[in-house]
């Protein structure tokens, strides 16, 4: 007999908040609230309709939030979590400073979310 391999998430997890901030000669600045959502199956990654951040060049913003979904996607596809995704992450809010914002601090802050979302659910491991 073979176990099937627990879904995440097995429920809503709303409100994942995370503050990204390193302070020195490149410093990384990204906070971001996210909600997971079981699904049926895959990823799949949205922005809260009607979203706003205040942060020029706003054309950066959708490359940040890329990464925020890469990050995430990442982390909950690591073999090591035993896993099958079958999730919806919604982007509730995103902060980001002129000086410290940029992909790879925001890649960062979603890999530490999805880290916060499976803590929360205890998912057994294999």
């Amino acid at each position: 007999m073979t176990s099937v391999p627990p879904r995440f998430p097995p429920y809503p997890i709303r409100g994942v908040h995370v503050l990204h901030q390193k302070q020195n000669c490149a410093p990384h600045f990204a906070e971001i609230a996210v909600d997971f959502e079981p699904a049926a199956g895959g990823f799949v990654f949205e922005v809260a309709q009607g979203l706003t951040v205040e942060y020029e060049p706003a054309e950066d913003l959708p490359r940040f939030f890329a990464a925020a979904a890469a990050g995430i996607e990442e982390q909950l596809s690591l073999p090591e979590h035993g896993i099958v995704i079958a999730t919806r992450v919604v982007l509730r809010r995103a902060r980001a400073h002129t000086f410290g914002s940029h992909e790879l601090a925001f890649k960062i802050a979603g890999y530490l979310a999805a880290r916060k979302a499976l803590e929360r659910t205890r998912v057994p491991r294999l």
